[in-house]
């Protein structure tokens, strides 16, 4: 096993347990008060839904190493958007009236990094995709 990839095997991990979880919270803590605040900071309230529904499916289809760089890929603009729209003016630590963006910056890295690198190991994607030539390893 190379290095690397047992490196990137646990950011796939950990980064697909982080949105999973976040995605779980969103519903479990009535989604209904998330649509609020989306609608409270100018977006549709309706991609809430969207955004937890992201979070959970691509999470868990990180963990199970389904659609690697897809997923991660979606999950950069998504903190992307949450920077922008929600936690750049609050400042990067916080301004004590609300969250900052360095952990949505910490994620968005580990995101980048794998939509780039992929990861293969104990991947669902090397096994369903087995006997097919894999092109896209050289992107």
């Amino acid at each position: 096993m190379k290095k690397i990839e047992v490196s990137t095997f646990i950011l796939r991990l950990v980064l697909g347990v982080t949105f999973f979880v976040h995605g779980l919270v969103k519903f479990q803590g009535g989604i209904e008060n998330i649509v609020g605040w989306f609608d409270s900071i100018g977006l549709p309230g309706v991609l809430a839904y969207g955004v937890a529904l992201l979070e959970m499916v691509g999470g868990l289809a990180l963990v199970v190493g389904l659609g690697s760089r897809i997923v991660s890929g979606l999950f950069v603009l998504l903190m992307l958007g949450a920077i922008v729209t929600a936690k750049l003016a609050g400042g990067f630590l916080g301004n004590g009236q609300g969250a900052g963006w360095e952990l949505d910056l910490a994620l968005l890295a580990i995101a980048l990094f794998i939509a780039i690198n992929d990861s293969k190991m104990f991947a669902l994607d090397k096994v369903i995709f087995k006997g097919q030539n894999n092109q896209t390893q050289s992107l």
